[in-house]
């Protein structure tokens, strides 16, 4: 510092810009720059050869993504895993047997009650047939209206008028008759109603005869359902 101060002040100038300004690069006569012999070229492709390889990158990417797709570029969905596929067969089958057990069982309730009703028909019209010919002229009251009981439709009304006179003449007959069901069964049946084949033998007697032979009657009983009930209906001799 010393020095440049005495310097004179035209060489203090020149002194300062040499300092502040970067070296100028040596020209040669006509102007044109020279390149010292011992720096390295520098190569103006390197940046952008690094960008090349970020794109390459890319694309080995994008080409292992398009390699989970089918050979003719549709995309392959994923499988299902064998517990989940597992799961599935298992659900379904649990639902197709509740439906069949829940179908099964309710075709067995139909049977069931199919059978119960079928059973009731033929019920009542065995006993039909027993109490019309099973009467006693000592209680011929209690038997023919035990037979009004058991009777519904145009069989009782029809009966229930006769009543008064059928029970005079059981009782001044003395009669007594005992019927006993040889074969019934349900000719044909409804939802409400059914017609009911019955093969009775009965044996009677009376006043002037103690021992008649024993007779064999065949009758067609229809009966309905009353109700919660079934009665007879209607009664009809068969030959």
């Amino acid at each position: 510092m010393a020095a440049d101060a005495d310097a004179p002040d035209g060489e203090l100038s020149k002194t300062a810009a040499n300092t502040a300004s970067p070296a100028s690069p040596d020209r040669s006569d006509d102007g044109s720059l020279v390149v010292p012999e011992d720096s390295e070229p520098t190569t103006v492709g390197q940046p952008l050869a690094a960008d090349g390889d970020s794109d390459e990158a890319e694309d080995d990417t994008e080409a292992e993504g398009a390699d989970v797709g089918s050979e003719d570029g549709t995309p392959v969905k994923p499988r299902i895993s064998h517990m989940r596929l597992a799961a599935i067969v298992g659900s379904v089958a649990v639902v197709a047997v509740a439906s069949i057990g829940g179908w099964l069982g309710f075709r067995t309730y139909q049977s069931h009650q199919a059978q119960a009703q079928r059973q009731l028909f033929l019920q009542v019209g065995r006993q039909g047939a027993l109490n019309l010919t099973t009467i006693d002229w000592q209680h011929a009251d209690g038997d023919v209206q035990r037979l009004l009981d058991s009777a519904t439709g145009k069989f009782y009304d029809q009966f229930s008028q006769r009543k008064q006179p059928f029970v005079e003449m059981i009782k001044k007959a003395q009669s007594k008759s005992v019927g006993t069901v040889t074969e019934a069964g349900v000719e044909s049946e409804s939802s409400d109603k059914a017609q009911v084949l019955v093969a009775v033998s009965i044996k009677t007697s009376n006043l002037g005869a103690a021992d008649q032979p024993t007779r064999e009657w065949r009758m067609r009983i229809t009966v309905e359902k009353s109700g919660a009930e079934a009665k007879i209906s209607d009664v009809a001799f068969v030959p």
